[in-house]
């Protein structure tokens, strides 16, 4: 008889709202948008497009007036598009630097910067792959190019060249990456492959049996499972030991249970950054993302929101 454990997250949630940007000024930028009416455009990083998506779709069955329309991109062109005042809201896994806030203040606007949840940074490889566990050291050694060969980490293994498979070179999947996993200095890998988009990612190392992607975990949860304790189904996601040695019995997934208690270690903020000067429908939506019924919504896509009272309680399942 084997056993499996399994632990379940539950979530109790209070209020929050943002202070106002601007005291309630109007611009004269032609805008008519409301809080709760209107049409805008908004941006976020392509690689939390599915989480985005879900939160967008619930705010404007709440709000059956207001319109909102995403734009999908990398984190650099989103940047760039705030402090060009392309755009008020910014969904990305960082905050803004000093001199990023510096230069909008510039433009005499107060920009608010809030986190609204975390998600793990995944490794996904093919199905045909059985080396699933892989220590932080040598996943480091992988994404640098120290690690050019799969025998380099698995000593044996027979597949070859590593592929390192992202979504686009300015993404902020690979701005963690550098930042937080390598210090700073760049990818070296002389296999790396730009995938375009995060879907582009999953579908290239389901074909490829020697690739390795690097992905944000909120593509992976398959949706059919309310438990979020599934992942999809066309490919590995690899367990992370932060000990020297990975083994089934120090790696684990990025499920939230192990996001909540540290012992998954690739995991990255979510961030609102807001420059609305009307106070309006940008306002609403990225303080509606804070309020219970947004931080439900991140909690029931797998991801671990940045605000509640996080329960967790283990089960148990016996298999004949």
């Amino acid at each position: 008889m084997n056993h499996k454990s399994f632990i379940f997250l539950g979530l109790s949630l209070s209020m929050f709202f943002l202070p106002s940007c601007n005291g309630g000024k109007k611009d004269t930028g032609g805008r008519t948008d409301t809080p709760t009416s209107g049409t805008i455009q908004f941006v976020s990083d392509e690689s939390f497009s599915p989480i985005v998506d879900e939160l967008r779709s619930q705010f404007e069955f709440d709000f059956p007036n207001a319109h909102l329309q995403p734009i999908y991109t990398d984190e650099i062109t989103g940047l760039q598009m705030l402090k060009e005042q392309k755009t008020c809201l910014l969904i990305t896994s960082r905050a803004l630097s000093p001199s990023e806030k510096a230069y909008i203040e510039t433009q005499r606007q107060v920009p608010k910067v809030f986190p609204i949840g975390y998600d793990g940074l995944a490794l996904i490889v093919n199905r045909q792959n059985n080396d699933t566990c892989i220590s932080v050291k040598d996943a480091k050694r992988i994404l640098s190019g120290e690690a050019q060969d799969w025998s380099d980490v698995y000593p044996g293994s027979k597949r070859g060249k590593i592929e390192v498979v992202f979504d686009n070179k300015q993404s902020a999947t690979l701005h963690y990456v550098v930042d937080s996993l390598l210090d700073g200095k760049p990818i070296d890998s002389p296999n790396i492959v730009a995938a375009k988009t995060s879907k582009d990612v999953v579908d290239y190392v389901d074909k490829t049996p020697n690739a390795i992607g690097v992905i944000g975990s909120n593509w992976l949860n398959d949706q059919r499972d309310t438990t979020n304790i599934t992942f999809k189904k066309n490919i590995h996601v690899m367990a992370i030991s932060a000990n020297d040695k990975a083994h089934d019995g120090n790696s684990w997934q990025p499920y939230q249970a192990y996001l909540l208690d540290g012992r998954y270690p690739f995991v990255r903020t979510l961030y609102c950054i807001l420059v609305d000067p009307r106070n309006a429908l940008p306002r609403r939506f990225a303080n509606w993302i804070s309020e219970p019924k947004g931080q439900l919504i991140i909690f029931k896509s797998g991801l671990l929101p940045y605000r509640g009272q996080i329960n967790v309680r283990k089960v148990n399942v016996k298999n004949q």
